[in-house]
């Protein structure tokens, strides 16, 4: 196995980065990582594809790739500026041959064609509402793929009305410690 050390370093500091220009919480950077690293353990073995809601610094779309080099990853950020500091940290870590980040309003995306139903695993981390996530993830997510979005505590209970989100053709959800992952199912 490849070790991904150097890469951890550079992918630090870009987030270091990303927190003092105010794109990225304040949160420890090693806690960022480790929430990420949720979405990493609950992707399927057999995943080619990830496209990551709401990119904005790259979370978890970055550590998606970093842990996991041989996916495809997409990250999608409706902000210009967002794009050309994702497209800059994606050379800068070496994964241009595997990493793209796209310009796009997600809803406007998952209504389009050439990216309907296309991609294995959709992420999603802080992007909007459930009520809002769930249909564009699902939307962007091929028959027997999955969705994976960030949750709160369990304390919380759950969030998820089952009957809706049935009728969105994924199935029940599936806690995963800080994330819950949807089959798709349409």
């Amino acid at each position: 196995m490849v070790s991904t050390a150097p890469a951890e370093v550079t992918l630090t500091a870009i987030l270091q980065r990303a927190q003092a220009q105010g794109v990225l919480g304040a949160r420890p950077i090693a806690e960022v990582l480790a929430h990420a690293r949720g979405f990493v353990a609950a992707l399927p073995d057999d995943a080619v594809s990830v496209v990551d809601l709401g990119s904005g610094a790259g979370i978890p779309g970055l550590v998606i790739a970093l842990d996991r080099p041989t996916l495809r990853v997409t990250l999608v950020d409706r902000r210009a500026s967002r794009v050309d500091t994702l497209q800059r940290a994606i050379i800068a870590l070496g994964w241009a041959d595997r990493v793209v980040a796209v310009e796009s309003d997600a809803e406007v995306m998952s209504r389009d064609p050439a990216f309907q139903g296309t991609f294995d695993v959709v992420v999603a981390r802080g992007f909007a509402d459930p009520a809002i996530t769930l249909p564009i993830a699902a939307r962007l997510a091929r028959n027997g793929g999955w969705v994976i979005i960030s949750e709160p505590p369990p304390e919380h209970g759950s969030r998820w009305d089952l009957e809706w989100v049935q009728s969105l053709g994924v199935g029940m959800p599936e806690r995963h410690g800080q994330v819950v992952r949807f089959h798709v199912e349409h």
